[in-house]
């Protein structure tokens, strides 16, 4: 899941003078500082700020929707089939959704 929009961090190396800015993995942005020759990695606490700053993204917004949908109609279900099975797999899916919102910054 992707937790930023490219063009969050492509601001935030403007605004700092970094370049070239590359994804190297789902949430591993590199750039180059001003006036270096090599590539850094955007500092994590320059994520967190980001994060904390623009919210949730389109890919995280959809994946809660789903979840939100998708527990209102186990609970629909689960009351009409008289049965506990659809709420157990809604919380299955919620459990996975919760798992892959985590950040790992």
């Amino acid at each position: 899941m992707q937790h930023f929009h490219d063009e969050w961090i492509q601001e935030w190396c403007d605004h700092n003078g970094w370049t070239d800015l590359f994804q190297e993995r789902y949430d591993h942005y590199w750039a180059f500082p001003p006036n270096c020759v090599m590539p850094e990695p955007i500092p994590q606490k320059v994520m967190r700020v980001i994060k904390s700053e623009k919210g949730l993204s389109r890919c995280e917004q959809k994946w809660l929707l789903s979840a939100g949908v998708v527990s209102v109609f186990a609970l629909i279900s689960s009351y009409l089939c008289l049965s506990p099975m659809p709420l157990i797999f809604a919380f299955g899916f919620d459990a996975i959704i919760c798992a892959l919102m985590e950040c790992e910054i």
